[in-house]
């Protein structure tokens, strides 16, 4: 459905590049890959018979580092339907998919991106050929954005940086004609795929336990998000050549909107951060709501009250 909108919306020139074929294959692969990501990735250590018994344990002490728990379900502790329940319920969730929305709109440049080259006035194949080193850097690029995302245990920066670097390039696309500063537009406008890794990432951080809850949130993050690549092909207008500022102006919007989910986020995460500390306080006198929001952490976890504030000790959701 997605493919056929995409067609009706392209420019006969795109229609000489693209054969529909092409998606047919693409897709064919996509869904073969995918069944054998069900068939063989493992969901959790302990049910991945290749690794050893020491082995488990170091993986499983790994994700508990960064869920503040054994980051595992107990046989008949929680269905997928509480787990979606969950995570309707938190607001987290809706502002993550809100952001990583405005993350796919804002790249669906993607699409058109060979008629965006072939802006630049040349043939067909040197127009295809100026596509791959914007991406090609990018893919480099990206291994260094999220290992030092990884390595600062920080979200919000580099989520919020690549932004502005997008942005920019939206502008100078949309204001020049000469052909380097529009070719540069584009290595600055790939700085969007940068955040692809880190909001995924910030996720799992932020919505990290149970696990039941964390794959529904994904979940519905992904559906929300990625329903932006149905409506943002119908903005490039085949009148709008050679600049394209109404789609372009689009990108922009949604990426503001993205940055503004993650100013959200981080004063949420901030705020839920010092009840964290308020609850290693032996001797802090909780309020009425901490004492519920406790009694609920237990009930979700099946432990009691005691067990449920000793979980959260030295754990903080990472910004």
């Amino acid at each position: 459905m997605v493919c056929s909108l995409f067609l009706r919306r392209i420019s006969r020139t795109e229609r000489k590049l693209i054969s529909p074929r092409l998606y047919i294959i693409e897709g064919a692969l996509t869904v073969f890959v995918g069944i054998l990501v069900v068939l063989i990735l493992p969901d959790f250590p302990d049910t991945w018979k290749s690794l050893s018994g020491p082995e488990k344990l170091v993986a499983n002490r790994r994700l508990a580092i960064d869920a503040a728990e054994a980051d595992v379900d107990e046989a008949g502790g929680m269905s997928q339907v509480r787990g979606m329940k969950l995570a309707f319920l938190d607001p987290k969730t809706y502002l993550l998919a809100i952001a990583y929305m405005g993350i796919t709109g804002a790249a669906g440049f993607q699409n058109f991106f060979p008629t965006l080259t072939k802006t630049l006035g040349y043939s067909q194949t040197i127009s295809l050929l100026l596509v791959a080193p914007p991406y090609v850097f990018m893919v480099f690029y990206s291994f260094a954005h999220c290992y030092a995302s990884d390595y600062l245990g920080n979200r919000f920066w580099f989520l919020s940086y690549p932004v502005f670097v997008s942005i920019i390039g939206f502008v100078v696309f949309m204001t020049t004609d000469s052909f380097g500063p529009r070719y540069f537009s584009f290595f600055l406008m790939n700085f969007v795929f940068a955040q692809n890794g880190t909001i995924y990432a910030w996720i799992s951080n932020a919505i990290p336990r149970p696990p039941a809850k964390r794959a529904a949130a994904l979940a519905i993050i992904n559906s929300i998000g990625n329903s932006a690549s149905i409506w943002t092909p119908f903005t490039y207008f085949p009148s709008s050549a050679p600049h394209y500022q109404p789609a372009l102006g689009v990108c922009i919007g949604l990426e503001v909107l993205a940055l503004a989910c993650f100013v959200g986020l981080r004063m949420y995460l901030q705020m839920q951060n010092r009840q964290l500390e308020l609850m290693e306080k032996e001797d802090a006198v909780l309020t009425e709501r901490d004492v519920k929001k406790l009694e609920k952490t237990a009930e979700i976890e099946g432990v009691d009250v005691r067990k449920a504030r000793a979980m959260q000790k030295g754990y903080r959701y990472m910004l």
